[in-house]
């Protein structure tokens, strides 16, 4: 996919789009689940779409938080329900439609306290951390949440997530199970539904307030060395990106007496004050060098810069030296360092997925760590994280969570705050900068050359490449290198990739269908230069090109 002219630069008139119009096709369109667009489907990451294209109308929303609310009855899911939202356009509807539909069915919704003034936004590891504290207060009622976000996607954009009792993303047959009764209820004409008018729903003694800010904020220093970063007078400049963790960063600064600067202090559904992607599309993403480019231009203000998304469970570091890093790099960097750093049990997985970078393999081998390789999907690390099994669990799509300083369970769903101030700790720390520290992790282990590309791709091209076999590689040479391993299942836990993975000693590629959005994509590594990477990119395509011709597509 070609970088867009207007990458980079300001959103012109033409690139923001009608706020008024999509919140009305919120209302008003009705979506046809006999077609696979319009129907609820739960991607790696909660149900996704766009009002305009009716993939996230109320009736998706209510026939999702109906099927919800069957699932929690059927499984003794008797606590709290908590309820968060980002400052999408479309997030402030469908948390309407979601209490008048829980409230409804007798769950006990809480929700931030100032959320129905139009501010009271809440980040994903927020309510993953709600969860996890209260179960393990009160094992007799049983807490789960939702959190109404798209993530990065554009500002056209809604999502819903699912997060169960163990307060990570949820599992595929949990999903599965929610998007099944959900297109069931749509189909039926939402008959089935129960709900509340939402003027009735706010009157309920079930609808509770709580201050979430203060909740997360102040147990903070349990997972990440605050005072070791307050001690060394680390500047830290923040953009939120006009996301749901903006009101946090002033409580964090005054809780811990830190320097942080909240550089854009915008919330603007319209997100008009975003650099546009690379591919000209407005675009909340922390990782790419296009989106951030205002936080990038500032990288001398400040010791270190981060970013987060609009629902704040991913992160970008910025440096004075390096600009933004890669988040394969950081990701490395940030193991290495709380693995000499923290008191934890050795026989602690390191988490990765199979598309992230293999300098994280060399990193647990030269510390001798046992590593977990498993499939695009934070939900793979939920368990392992909320055992302490895992250490780590990150993905290169910039998302990562780790255990508290003392061992025990953080969040079991990506944390942007604590991946952002973990970037100031090793700084404080070590007195090297997050970028200088990778710069010494591949001096040793080796430089990693690392690319993704993507394509336009239909959906029967995203199945067909769903079902890709290693009996469909033939090829037993990638880029002048032997193949060593073609994986469609993951090494970690033995689950499907929804793709292939090709391995040498000098790099690999996976390729695999996009969960959200009408997309493949290819990701790569080489350990040799930036040709041998554009060599293995060229013959990884070549591959997916001959799978889709055999399939007649």
């Amino acid at each position: 996919m070609s970088v867009d002219t207007f990458a980079g630069k300001p959103v012109r008139p033409q690139d923001r789009i009608n706020i008024g119009q999509l919140v009305s096709d919120y209302f008003t369109q009705t979506p046809d689940v006999s077609l696979a667009a319009e129907q609820v489907s739960f991607g790696t990451s909660g149900h996704r779409g766009s009002a305009s294209k009716r993939s996230f109308n109320e009736q998706h929303i209510i026939a999702i938080c109906q099927a919800i609310a069957e699932y929690r009855q059927d499984n003794g899911i008797n606590g709290p329900l908590f309820l968060g939202k980002d400052t999408h356009a479309l997030s402030e509807p469908a948390f309407a439609s979601a209490i008048s539909v829980l409230i409804a069915n007798g769950v006990n919704v809480v929700i931030q306290s100032d959320a129905l003034s139009g501010k009271g936004f809440t980040p994903t590891p927020v309510i993953s951390r709600l969860i996890i504290c209260h179960n393990k207060s009160d094992a007799n009622n049983i807490a789960d949440g939702l959190v109404i976000t798209p993530s990065h996607n554009p500002p056209s954009d809604g999502g819903i997530k699912y997060n169960p009792p163990h307060g990570g993303p949820a599992e595929g047959d949990i999903t599965k199970k929610i998007e099944q009764r959900a297109n069931e209820l749509i189909a039926a004409n939402s008959e089935g539904i129960k709900q509340l008018s939402y003027q009735q729903a706010l009157q309920s003694s079930l609808l509770v307030k709580e201050d979430f800010i203060n909740h997360y904020v102040t147990q903070l220093d349990q997972v990440i060395d605050m005072q070791a970063i307050a001690k060394a007078g680390v500047t830290i400049g923040v953009d939120p990106l006009g996301g749901s963790g903006i009101d946090y960063w002033p409580v964090i600064a005054q809780q811990y007496d830190l320097k942080i600067k909240v550089v854009n202090e915008v919330v603007d559904a319209s997100f008009a004050f975003m650099p546009l992607d690379k591919d000209g599309k407005i675009r909340m993403d922390c990782s790419s060098k296009y989106a951030m480019a205002g936080l990038i231009a500032m990288k001398d203000d400040f010791d270190i810069s981060v970013g987060n998304d609009p629902d704040f469970d991913r992160h970008g570091i910025v440096t004075p030296t390096g600009g933004l890093m890669n988040p394969n790099h950081y990701l490395a960097v940030a193991i290495h360092y709380l693995m000499t750093h923290r008191d934890w049990p050795k026989s602690c997985k390191i988490g990765k997925t199979l598309v992230s970078s293999s300098l994280i393999d060399r990193v647990a081998n030269q510390l001798s760590l046992p590593l977990s390789e498993v499939p695009v999907g934070f939900k793979w690390f939920v368990d392992g994280l909320a055992d302490a099994s895992y250490a780590f669990g990150g993905e290169e799509s910039a998302g990562a969570s780790f255990l508290a300083r003392d061992g025990s369970t953080w969040t079991t769903d990506k944390d942007g705050f604590i991946l952002a101030l973990l970037a100031a700790e090793i700084l404080a720390v070590t007195g090297k900068d997050p970028y200088l520290y990778y710069l010494e992790l591949a001096k040793s282990l080796g430089k990693p050359c690392y690319g993704r590309v993507e394509a336009v791709a239909s959906f029967e091209q995203k199945r067909v490449l769903t079902a890709l076999s290693i009996d469909d590689v033939s090829a037993d040479i990638l880029a002048g290198d032997k193949i060593i391993q073609v994986l469609s299942h993951a090494p970690g836990n033995g689950a499907a990739i929804g793709g292939i993975k090709v391995v040498t000693d000098n790099g690999w590629f996976a390729a695999r269908p996009s969960g959200t959005e009408e997309i493949y994509k290819i990701y790569a590594e080489s350990f040799i230069d930036d040709n041998h990477l554009q060599k293995i990119i060229s013959e990884a395509q070549a591959i997916v090109s001959a799978a889709f011709k055999a399939a007649g597509l």
